[in-house]
């Protein structure tokens, strides 16, 4: 089963300062990739979503959605690659706040092996790291490795791929793989969208939607336990089968049935929960919204 979620392009607006919002975006980076996401959408709450109070930073005159995206997939992007794939940009002015996420293909040796599997990103020769390899055409992968590797594909430099060492050397050999076939966790990628009804419309799969309005999420006591009563606890039931399931955040300063203007109950496949029944806080935060329904649901898929 693929987890998704779908959170708001307005889902820093409850920090007043760039770094704060920088630092929030890798808390919510953090959560996912902890539960595997596979994919994270970042949706607008209406028209195109940029008008919606509290979307830009700090008046910088680049929107929130812009800052919370290109934060999701720097953290993403392993750090020897970063270089490759990020100019320097006033959004990763306080990169150096984020949190890493220490993700399977975040290999940080620069040892190859027989096995291994490696992010790398393609470069032409007469690149900083081409141009140790002593050609005066063609393409290479920088993987992270003391030297890069000679590519013979048609893609162009620039592009992400993943790879397989077959022989570690001294003649390094690959072949590239998808990342289905990585046999591990190999990170999220992030998709926006201009609102969030269409994506729920063409979902396949299950959705639950997040929300104080929804169905409690409860336990129920079981036998066992010292005299006196057992105090363990079974989650009810979350999931309905093994199919995709996207998860569905509201923003810091609307529910997701404010987002949609109503209608929630009648799109296909969804239900409504509430992961947080007689919470003591005013409100939860979105960071620790994702964080609390996704140890639930991976509580009961494991």
């Amino acid at each position: 089963m693929n987890i998704s979620v779908a959170i708001p392009e307005t889902s820093l607006s409850d920090e007043s300062q760039k770094s704060a919002k920088t630092r929030k975006a890798s808390v919510i980076a953090r959560a996912c990739a902890i539960f595997g996401v596979e994919t994270i959408y970042v949706y607008g709450e209406g028209g195109g979503g940029r008008g919606a109070k509290g979307a830009r930073n700090g008046g910088s005159g680049k929107s929130d959605a812009d800052l919370l995206i290109t934060s999701l997939r720097y953290l993403e992007t392993p750090q020897f690659l970063r270089r490759h794939l990020f100019a320097r940009a006033d959004d990763l002015k306080f990169a150096g706040v984020m949190l890493p996420l220490r993700i399977p293909s975040h290999a940080t040796s620069r040892r190859l092996e027989a096995g291994q599997v490696r992010e790398g990103v393609i470069v032409p020769a007469g690149g900083r790291r081409g141009r140790r390899e002593g050609g005066s055409g063609g393409k290479f992968i920088d993987v992270g490795a003391s030297r890069p590797l000679r590519y013979t594909g048609r893609a162009p430099p620039g592009r992400r791929v993943t790879v397989r060492i077959k022989n570690a050397g001294p003649d390094v050999s690959y072949t590239e793989i998808d990342r289905e076939q990585t046999g591990s966790y190999w990170g999220y990628s992030v998709r926006g969208r201009a609102s969030l009804r269409p994506l729920l419309a063409e979902w396949r799969g299950q959705i639950i939607i997040t929300s104080r309005k929804g169905r409690p999420v409860r336990g129920a006591p079981v036998g066992g336990g010292k005299k006196g009563g057992g105090t363990n606890v079974q989650p009810s039931r979350i999931l309905r089968d093994r199919s995709d399931l996207l998860v569905v955040f509201g923003s810091p300063e609307r529910g997701v049935h404010e987002i949609l203007g109503g209608g929630v109950g009648a799109i296909s496949s969804a239900r409504i929960l509430d992961f947080f029944p007689g919470q003591q806080t005013a409100t939860v935060r979105l960071e620790e919204a994702i964080m609390g329904a996704l140890a639930i649901i991976n509580a009961e898929a494991a």
